[in-house]
């Protein structure tokens, strides 16, 4: 009975690290086209940071979570994945529209932004995962 429990175990491994995958690279992409540092100012208790980033991650992980669910093999779960990662970019640069010095005011420790940016992208992440549906 337990080895019949544990027969999706190889499965699950496969795409819970690709999913870890996808997130890492994720955060590498996403902390490299913002002008500020989240990690560092995560480490001096910027809020805002935290906020920003971690709203931005939900947003990147929903799609992710959906990738795996519909996707037919792990290659087709990465690339929705990538496509993810894309709209999450595309969502950063659209909301820094109306809020041009977004990154500077977060940077700032200003929690206004930073919700703005996090609400945003978790928006999209939403939206972008509810559209997955090959």
């Amino acid at each position: 009975m337990i080895l019949q429990s544990l027969a999706g175990l190889p499965a699950f491994i496969v795409y819970f690290c690709t999913g870890l995958v996808a997130v890492t690279l994720f955060l590498f992409v996403y902390t490299r086209i913002t002008p500020h540092d989240e990690f560092k100012l995560i480490r001096e208790n910027v809020p805002g940071a935290a906020i920003s980033l971690g709203f931005s991650l939900l947003g990147f992980v929903l799609p992710v979570i959906s990738a795996i669910t519909h996707a037919s093999n792990v290659f087709d779960c990465m690339i929705w994945s990538v496509v993810a990662l894309i709209v999450q970019v595309i969502v950063y640069f659209v909301v820094r529209i109306p809020v041009p010095d977004l990154s500077n005011r977060i940077a700032k420790g200003e929690l206004a932004p930073a919700i703005w940016l996090g609400a945003a992208s978790l928006a999209a992440g939403a939206l972008n995962a509810a559209s997955m549906t090959y």
